[in-house]
Order: C-alpha cells, then structure tokens, then sequence
C-alpha cells in the first residue's frame, strides 16, 4: 500500500489487518513508556491547510510513538502564506527526503492529486467534503470493539449490524468515508437528514434512505451524530435550530428511548444541545471518546502499513514489541 486517500482504496482483508494491528498498536497506550521502534529513521510531515486538533494530534503522536521524526507544518505558518502553491510547497518538502505526507486541505480531490506529484506516500486527512479515510477506520474500530464488549465478537463482527448516520451529511467527509467502510466490512447503513443536508445523489449509494430519524434510531446498532458545520453554509438549510433538534436532535427522550447496547458516536467536535444533548454524549453508551483514543491506534496501524513494508503475522507482532 503506497497512499491511503480514500476509505474505498481498501478491500475487506487490507481493512481488517489495520484494525487487527490497531489492537496491537491501542495496548502501547496503556504502557508507562509508550515508544516503539517501528518507524525509526522514517520521516512524516503533516500539512494542514485546514485547522485541526483531534486529526493532527493524533497523527502526531502516532508517528513520536514509533520513533518517527514528526514534523507539523501549518498553512499560516509556511511560504503558501506567501503565495507559494501547494504543489510547490509539496516537491519542496518531498525533494527533502519526507517519507510520508499526512495532508488535510479544504479542496475536495486535492490531496489525491497530490498523490501525482511526489515520491512519498500520502495519508488523507480530509479534503473538503469529499474523503477521510482514517476516521472512517477508526469508527469502524470503535464499533467492533463496543460490539465484541458486549457479546465477545463473532467472526464477522459487522454482518448483521446496523448503523444510523444523522446530521449534516451535505458538508460530510466522514459520512462518504464511512458508507464505503462500512458497506465493505458488510454493515448496513441508513441515512437520515433534513432534504436540505441530503447529499446530491445519496439515492445511488449502497445505503437506505430513511425519512424519519425515530424510525432510523430503532432499528439501529450504531447511532453516529456528525456535526451541523455552519462555517460551510452560506444560507439557511434548516428554518431553526429548535426545528433541527425536534427533527434529528439526539435529545436525552430519544436516548432513553433507545434499544440497550446502542453505541452512540459522534467525530467531533460536536454542537452539544444541537445534534447531540449532553445527557447523550456524556451517557454510558456513548463511544466518543472511545473513537479519540482509537484514533491513535488506528493512525499508528496505517502509518505502519505505508512505511514499514509489507507485513506478515510475524512481522506485525515485531511491530510492537
């Protein structure tokens, strides 16, 4: 695996190991020295055009944790804030011997065109509102982890399982990365949006469509919240916020109207009493903190993945020692 720039770049297999390997990779947390060898003389530069704290940090912190040099380097505080283009910014950097580009930018497609322009491999962070493949990986983890807690795994954790996404789907990332995800491990996904959020050929995706968010919340396994994101919205797409919370507010009545062992999710960060009440996010079931911690592990495992080489058992199990 040379890049990973979209959730749809992996097949079922190539899914599985990173998550396999991310169990191996969530222990070194729990460790008093948490530093391993992996990627010792590996160097990783992650680019943010976009502002961010759970991605970068835990991209950063994975990289520290092997041994990586990590290096973060910020639009604001580069030569693009001169005028400089990205692919000049790129080559530059690439032409310094970077062995991978963790790269968020706010134009859809673009970190896979960058993928055309330099040697190293590159780790898509987000693009707009088109991909991002590592949370998608991460919240499947979170979710075979909640599901193997509660009835001790079955072999295919996701077949028969069942995941609600609501929220402001038009503007999402995370939602395209996770309906290829999830549909690929073999889950069913609903959709439920206001019209107005519902993005533009939604009809054509392997998932079900469904109008009522009750309806979505009783017949799910997994409910995952994502974020109204007002920065991305010119005009009105709902008429009020009270209409938004009555229509597809995770609201604490409909948290107690839940079946038992519902996991609830949401990325982050979240508009708390918008999409999502505090009683909800705070709850037993919920798994958003879960997801952070899983986002270390996860980006520790696909980094590991792109630049320790192709791995076997044997190897993967070096991998943490």
């Amino acid at each position: 695996m040379k890049h990973l720039l979209a959730a749809s770049d992996l097949d079922r297999p190539q899914t599985l190991g990173i998550l396999d390997l991310a169990e191996q990779m969530h222990d070194i947390q729990g460790r008093e020295v948490k530093k391993i060898p992996a990627l010792r003389g590996r160097t990783i530069v992650n680019l943010f055009f976009e502002d961010s704290t759970r991605t970068r940090t835990s991209f950063e912190i994975a990289g520290k944790w092997m041994s990586a040099d990590t290096i973060n380097v910020s639009a604001k505080g580069s030569s693009v804030s001169k005028g400089e283009s990205m692919k000049d910014t790129l080559l530059t950097l690439d032409s310094m011997g970077v062995d991978c580009f963790v790269i968020r930018h706010a134009g859809s497609g673009t970190v896979q065109q960058a993928a055309d322009w330099v040697r190293a491999s590159i780790v898509n962070a987000g693009d707009g509102a088109h991909e991002h493949p590592t949370q998608a990986l991460l919240d499947s983890y979170s979710m075979r982890q909640h599901w193997r807690t509660l009835d001790g795994g079955p072999v295919n954790d996701f077949e028969g399982r069942t995941v609600a996404i609501t929220g402001d789907l038009l503007h999402s990332r995370v939602v395209r990365s996770n309906v290829s995800l999830l549909t690929t491990l073999g889950a069913k996904v609903l959709l439920c949006a206001p019209p107005t959020l519902m993005p533009t050929g939604a009809a054509t995706w392997p998932v079900e469509l469904v109008d009522s968010f009750d309806e979505a919340l009783a017949r799910a396994d997994i409910a995952m919240m994502l974020r109204v994101q007002r920065e991305r919205m010119s005009s009105g797409f709902f008429p009020s916020e009270r209409e938004y919370i009555d229509g597809w507010g995770l609201t604490a009545s409909r948290l107690r109207a839940l079946k038992p062992g519902v996991g609830i999710m949401h990325p982050g960060p979240m508009n708390r009493g918008l999409e999502i009440s505090s009683e909800a996010a705070d709850s037993v079931g919920s798994l958003v903190l879960n997801q952070v911690s899983a986002g270390v592990a996860v980006r520790m495992s696909v980094l590991y993945h792109l630049l320790g080489g192709q791995q076997d058992n044997s190897t993967q199990e070096g991998a943490t020692a």
